[in-house]
C-alpha cells in the first residue's frame, strides 16, 4: 500500500520504481515532484493528482484524454509521459524531467534575437504538425506551456485541454469554449465552432509575436476590450520586427479562419526556413503502444463522474468563458466587472460541481432562515420567512455553466426591502468562502499552470 502522504516528503519510494525527491511546482489540482528511476537513476518529474479534487472538479474524462493523447504525441518536442500510476486516492502522472524551465521565464528577462525566435518557433510549429497529423488538438499553447530542456530546445507541455478530431460535431468543428484568453483565436470566442488545427495555429502567431516583441499583441485590462483586438486582429509592430515576419504573422493573425495560413504553407514559409533542421519535421519516438498504467493493491479505477452530475450540469445555461473570466496567471482581473460594484447584483466563480454549489447554497439558506427552493435551468430560489416592509424578500441565485469544471453564480434580488436584502448578503458572503474562487471585482487565488 502506497501512503497518501510519502509524496509530501523527501526520499520516499513510489510503487518501488520511483525515490520521490523536491517539489518542483504546484497547482489547484495537483503538485509536481523530481524523481529517480530506482533502476537506471533517470530524472523524471512525478505529477501528483489529487483523486478527490479532480472528481469534485468533473475533471475526470479530462485526465483519461490526456493519457490518450499523451500516448499518441511521442516528438522530441512534446514532453513525454513515460507511465501513469494509481493509488485510491492519487494518480501519478511519470514525465520527461525538463530541466530548463518555462519559455515564459526567458521571455520575462525580454524580447529573444530573431534567430533564436526562429528556432523556437520552428520546434513549436514541428511538433504542432506533428500533433495535428494524429488528430490531436492542444488549445491551450503559450509560453508557460512550452518548457526548455538542458539543450535549450523547445518542449509542448499540458495537454490537458486538447481535443481529439473524434470530438467535432456534425458541421466538422470543435465547439467547447477554452484556453487562456490572450492566445484564443477569434473564432472560438465567437462560440460558432472553430477548427481546432487552426486555432492552434493562432496561438503559435501569438506566440512568435511575444518572443521577438517582449510582450502580448492584444493587451487591454477589460477582457472584453481585449476580445474585440483579438476578432478586429488590432495589431500594432514593434519598429524591429522585419517586414518578412510582418508578413507571415498577418497571415497566422487573420481573424477569419479560412483564409489564415495552415501549418503546411507555415513550413513552406522563407523567413520559417532560415537556418531550420531538416531532419526536425520527421522526427518521432518510438515507442510501446500503450503507456502502462500501474495500480497498487487499493486503487480503484478511474471513478466516472455520477449521474446526478451530469443531469445537473445537463440543466444549466452555458455561458463563454471568456466573457466571464480569464484563466491566464498574472492577468488583471480588475477590469472584468463595471466600476462601481455597488450597483452590481453580486456574483462569483466556483470551481466546485454544480451538485457542491446547490448544496452549499441550500445549507447558507437554511442557516439564515430562508426557504430555499430549486427551479429548472440551474435557478435556485430563496425567500424570506415572513413579510419585511416591502413584502417577503426573495432572492434569485442562478448557476451558469463556463467549462464543465467551472461556474459562475449570480444572485438577483427580486423582492422584498433593500436593506434586508443587503444584510443577508453580508451574511452569506463569508458562509460561501468553501465554494467561491473568486468574487466580482477581487483578484482570486491564482490558479497558476493547473500542473
Amino acid at each position: 500500500m502506497v501512503s497518501n502522504k510519502m509524496v509530501e516528503q523527501k526520499g520516499n519510494i513510489l510503487m518501488k520504481r520511483y525515490e520521490i525527491g523536491k517539489l518542483l511546482g504546484q497547482g489547484s489540482f495537483a503538485k509536481v515532484y523530481h524523481g529517480r528511476n530506482v533502476k537506471n537513476s533517470q530524472s523524471v518529474a512525478i505529477k501528483v493528482i489529487d483523486k478527490e479534487k479532480i472528481l469534485k472538479s468533473e475533471l475526470m474524462d479530462q485526465i483519461r484524454r490526456e493519457i490518450s493523447v499523451m500516448n499518441l504525441v511521442r516528438h522530441p518536442c512534446i514532453v513525454q509521459l513515460y507511465e501513469v500510476m494509481a493509488t485510491k486516492s492519487k494518480i501519478y502522472f511519470v514525465l520527461e524531467y525538463v530541466k530548463g524551465g518555462e519559455l515564459f521565464n526567458k521571455i520575462r528577462r525580454g524580447r529573444l534575437k530573431e534567430e533564436v525566435a526562429r528556432k523556437y518557433f520552428q520546434q513549436l510549429i514541428s511538433a504542432i504538425d506533428f500533433c495535428h497529423s494524429r488528430g490531436v488538438y492542444h488549445r491551450d499553447l503559450k509560453p508557460e506551456n512550452l518548457l526548455l530542456d538542458e539543450n535549450r530546445n523547445l518542449k509542448i507541455s499540458d495537454f490537458g485541454l486538447s481535443a481529439f478530431a473524434e470530438c467535432k460535431r456534425q458541421d466538422g468543428l470543435l465547439h467547447t469554449t477554452c484556453g487562456t484568453p490572450a492566445y484564443v483565436a477569434p473564432e472560438v470566442i465567437n462560440r460558432k465552432g472553430y477548427d481546432g488545427a487552426k486555432a492552434d495555429v493562432w496561438a503559435c502567431g501569438v506566440i512568435l509575436y511575444v518572443l521577438l516583441a517582449g510582450y502580448l499583441p492584444f493587451q487591454d485590462k477589460n477582457v472584453m476590450n481585449m476580445y474585440k483586438k483579438i476578432c478586429r486582429a488590432e495589431l500594432k509592430w514593434p519598429s524591429w520586427f522585419p517586414s518578412d515576419v510582418r508578413k507571415l504573422l498577418r497571415r497566422i493573425l487573420d481573424p477569419n479562419p479560412t483564409t489564415r495560413i495552415s501549418v503546411s504553407e507555415i513550413m513552406e514559409n522563407p523567413w520559417f526556413r532560415v537556418g531550420l533542421d531538416s531532419d526536425l519535421l520527421n522526427k518521432t519516438i518510438p515507442t510501446e503502444d500503450v503507456i502502462p498504467v500501474h495500480m497498487d493493491s487499493t486503487s480503484d479505477h478511474f471513478t466516472k463522474n455520477t449521474n446526478e452530475e451530469k443531469q445537473a450540469a445537463e440543466n444549466l445555461t452555458s455561458l463563454n468563458a471568456f466573457d466571464i473570466i480569464s484563466l491566464s496567471s498574472g492577468f488583471d482581473l480588475s477590469g472584468m466587472f463595471e466600476d462601481d460594484n455597488s450597483k452590481e447584483e453580486p456574483k462569483f466563480t466556483s470551481t466546485n460541481t454544480v451538485v457542491t454549489i446547490t448544496k452549499k447554497l441550500e445549507d447558507v439558506a437554511k442557516s439564515l432562515q430562508l426557504k430555499f427552493l430549486k427551479k429548472s435551468g440551474g435557478l435556485l430560489k430563496m425567500e424570506g420567512s415572513k413579510p419585511g416592509r416591502k413584502g417577503v424578500m426573495s432572492i434569485n441565485a442562478e448557476i451558469f455553466q463556463i467549462t464543465p469544471n467551472f461556474h459562475l453564480v449570480e444572485f438577483t434580488k427580486t423582492n422584498g426591502d433593500t436593506l434586508e436584502y443587503q444584510k443577508v448578503k453580508q451574511e452569506m458572503r463569508p458562509a460561501l468562502k468553501d465554494i467561491v474562487w473568486a468574487w466580482q471585482g477581487e483578484l482570486p487565488q491564482p490558479l497558476n499552470e493547473q500542473l
